[in-house]
């Protein structure tokens, strides 16, 4: 998974054929496409669109138009998008989701999950909308976004929402990058074991992504600089929860408890496999 994972990252348009034939000439692995293809469906990844398909549609929810196109984008606060991804870890996998401001490239709220449920999503959203809010919302059409739970809080301050068209990856291009980018400069680098691994490099990342990092488009600068509500985080981003039981991950100083430890190593994924 791990080899596929990394390949995708860097070829989203490899499809089953391709991905078995590159993991067998690049990797040396003995795989065959029934495999590779039951891995890529259970890390959400297909190559019709190069984007990940975390988030499943529902008919019955209600869905938005996409307000983005031909949009100038120039302030804070204008657009703010999100999306679900992948994290592997060395014996299973975890997803994430973000909040970020479209124009500042800050992340204002993340969220680690086991599941792909909603309940970390409207977490993360909450969490965001404590900061500020912006004047349009952009999801994709994941039944995570979709959900009433989700939507509500955004109706009742009045934000427009907007949501991908089905299969395009790059209507929601800024989260793309930024999955890129944590991927590239942090998960990959790092190897994480287990779930609480990833929270404390995730912890320590997207503090570095928002105050520290130079981005080329913001003329070497960091998003900080260019999203002023962040003046109202003190000490950082919150710190995220684990959705399955919604403990705690860390004070101010981002330590874990020994109970948060516990519960999060007994909640890997670890399929049988992916041995």
């Amino acid at each position: 998974m791990n080899a596929i994972d990394e390949q995708y990252t860097q070829r989203p348009f490899y499809g089953v054929i391709r991905m078995t034939q590159s993991l067998r000439e690049d990797y040396g692995f003995d795989v065959n496409p029934k495999r590779v293809r039951i891995l890529m469906q259970l890390m959400g990844l297909e190559a019709i669109y190069p984007k990940p398909s975390l988030s499943k549609a529902v008919s019955s929810h209600k869905k938005y138009p996409y307000l983005l196109r031909n949009l100038v984008i120039d302030h804070p606060d204008q657009v703010w998008a999100t999306d679900i991804t992948y994290i592997r870890l060395q014996h299973g996998f975890v997803y994430l989701v973000a909040v970020m401001d479209w124009y500042s490239r800050y992340v204002l709220s993340w969220e680690i999950s086991t599941t792909l449920d909603a309940a970390f999503c409207i977490e993360a959203l909450q969490k965001a909308l404590l900061i500020s809010k912006p004047e349009i919302f952009n999801t994709d059409q994941g039944s995570q976004f979709t959900s009433k739970e989700f939507i509500t809080p955004l109706e009742e301050k009045h934000i427009r929402i907007s949501m991908d068209g089905r299969g395009r990856a790059f209507d929601n291009i800024m989260v793309e990058r930024l999955w890129r980018s944590v991927k590239y400069e942090e998960v990959y680098l790092q190897g994480y074991e287990k779930p609480s691994d990833a929270v404390r490099g995730l912890i320590s990342y997207f503090e570095f992504y928002n105050n520290k990092r130079l981005h080329q488009s913001l003329g070497y600068k960091p998003p900080v600089d260019f999203y002023p509500p962040a003046q109202k985080i003190k000490g950082g981003l919150a710190s995220p929860h684990l959705s399955f039981a919604w403990a705690p991950l860390g004070s101010a100083n981002h330590t874990l408890n020994q109970r948060t430890e516990q519960a999060l190593e007994m909640h890997q994924i670890q399929p049988h496999f992916l041995s």
